[in-house]
């Protein structure tokens, strides 16, 4: 399946923007793959005669589109798509049931999994006394094959039984589920910072690249804290997503 950017569309008696609908979809052809990485749009005044659109209008649309990290401006290549950001809304999901809703063909390799003492946080999150032995999972998250996030979880050791062959062909959420642990919330918290040179090898990227990080607390049906996560993300190629409301 391909897409041509001279066969976009747009409605002109619509309220939304020309160049807004023109983004959506190349937007849309980027994620889904129509658009892959590396594709050259062409030259903008070639692409506004084509679409019947100005100038401006298809400049402010490749301008969008390179502000949120899916098309870069290269001098002497011209307008290219570059891997498409993964977009997580704030909800109680897993990373793995995200990427693989939104088809972005997740795979795993767990880093580690063994018992070891609670740190003081992990602890305290978990409500354990201090070194009480807590099952860590250490595992590197792709998408379509590109290192995205490395994930590090603790969990009581009485939860759920888990492999490394699981946790490579599933993620830890449905094996919970699995389990007949049901997540009911959770308090997480979002931050960025620096990559260590060991984190930026871990995720094919350099020294001091940006990060956004997480760390969720989650609970069960019953109140009983039955995880604590520490996760770091390619801020290049992941964004959380905030769904705001006024309720007044």
């Amino acid at each position: 399946m391909s897409f041509s950017v001279a066969a976009a569309t747009v409605d002109r008696a619509s309220p939304v923007p020309l160049y807004y609908q023109l983004a959506q979809q190349l937007e849309r052809a980027i994620e889904s793959g129509e658009l892959p990485r590396g594709a050259q749009l062409g030259n903008e005044i070639v692409l506004a005669d084509q679409l019947g659109l100005s100038r401006p209008t298809v400049r402010r649309a490749i301008g969008y589109l390179v502000e949120r990290g899916l098309l870069v401006r290269r001098r002497g290549v011209g307008t290219q798509v570059v891997q498409p950001r993964v977009r997580r809304r704030l909800e109680l999901t897993s990373l793995y049931d995200d990427l693989t809703s939104d088809g972005q063909q997740p795979t795993t390799r767990v880093l580690a999994l063994d018992r070891a003492p609670a740190p003081d946080l992990v602890a305290q999150a978990l409500g354990l006394p201090e070194g009480e032995p807590v099952l860590t999972l250490e595992r590197l998250r792709l998408a379509r094959n590109e290192p995205l996030a490395v994930l590090r979880n603790y969990l009581p050791v009485d939860l759920v039984a888990l492999t490394r062959e699981a946790l490579e062909s599933t993620g830890l959420y449905q094996l919970m589920r699995a389990a007949g642990v049901r997540l009911h919330l959770a308090t997480q918290t979002v931050g960025a910072r620096s990559a260590s040179a060991t984190e930026a090898r871990l995720l094919g990227d350099r020294r001091n690249a940006p990060l956004l990080t997480m760390q969720r607390t989650a609970y069960d049906d019953s109140g009983r804290a039955v995880e604590f996560a520490s996760h770091y993300y390619r801020a290049s190629l992941y964004t959380f997503e905030f769904v705001l409301s006024n309720t007044r």
